[in-house]
């Protein structure tokens, strides 16, 4: 059977991940090409219990929020990745292991160790990991989204988890300036994407 393809997108909160996913998958469908738009938490079990996070973090331990996203992601690998690539799609991923890494070491562990722990997921063929300054990432979701800030949306946190995003040195990475228009960072997506795509056609 054919291989798909997986692609994630990361990044601080606010930098527009989830846009440019938007925009990606609906110029890779009209050129033809299966794509499967997901995202990590899920809608799973576990997924809807680390949003409950989001507002109330109390009485959970570092250690217990890790070990529900590792159950997240296993349910997202059997259920969802492992089956679309083996179908041959391009799956479109809003957030994936390098999130967890860099959020949750932020907590305390290490990337390093994170990562490790994850050795059960496949590895994308491409992360697309968006940079702009937290305080822009926070004016787009108070200004632009109208939405209040959750408990991993604090400025010092996202500083901390910008740091450990940078941080990260892997060969599949591919950086992306999101401090631009939407416009000019969707080119910026398709030219980190088109050579993935067989004959290089987008």
């Amino acid at each position: 059977m054919p291989k798909g393809l997986l692609i994630v997108f990361e990044g601080i909160d606010g930098t527009g991940k989830s846009t440019q996913m938007s925009l990606l998958a609906n110029c890779l469908r009209q050129k033809g090409h299966a794509v499967i738009e997901t995202r990590e938490p899920t809608a799973g079990t576990f997924g809807r219990q680390i949003r409950e996070l989001y507002t109330n973090r109390n009485g959970t331990s570092p250690e217990q929020e890790l070990e529900l996203f590792l159950a997240d992601r296993q349910e997202h690998v059997l259920q969802v990745l492992t089956p679309g690539l083996q179908q041959g799609n391009i799956i479109l991923c809003d957030r994936y292991f390098l999130s967890t890494a860099a959020y949750q070491s932020a907590s305390g562990f290490s990337p390093a160790e994170i990562i490790k722990k994850n050795n059960f997921a496949p590895s994308p063929d491409l992360a697309l990991l968006f940079y702009a300054p937290p305080k822009i990432g926070i004016e787009r979701i108070t200004g632009n989204r109208g939405d209040t800030l959750n408990d991993f949306e604090q400025e010092a946190k996202l500083q901390t988890v910008a740091a450990i995003f940078d941080s990260l040195q892997l060969p599949y990475i591919k950086r992306i300036n999101a401090v631009g228009s939407i416009e000019a960072i969707h080119q910026l997506v398709l030219q980190a994407v088109t050579p993935l795509l067989p004959n290089d056609i987008l």
